[in-house]
């Protein structure tokens, strides 16, 4: 795979710890942030999108009842 070469600012702080994880993993800092980069768009990010898209198709009942439970009643009240 072609790769291109990239220039972006950090904070220094930012670029420490990016470099003190990719040595961790034996990584080069570029193929660290790769690694980030499609976790992202497609690992752990996703799945935990569509997990919160699952609890909330079958738990969506629950916060509908909450709330109108909020909600005062437009009926007629005693004096």
């Amino acid at each position: 795979m072609a790769k291109t070469q990239k220039g972006w600012r950090v904070d220094d702080e930012i670029a420490e710890l990016a470099t003190a994880r990719a040595k961790d993993r034996g990584m080069s800092v570029g193929d660290y942030i790769a690694a980030l980069v499609r976790e992202d768009v497609g690992g752990l990010r996703q799945r935990g999108l569509d997990a919160a898209r699952r609890f909330l198709d079958e738990h969506q009942s629950v916060f509908d009842e909450a709330e109108d439970a909020d909600r005062p009643s437009s009926g007629a009240h005693a004096a």
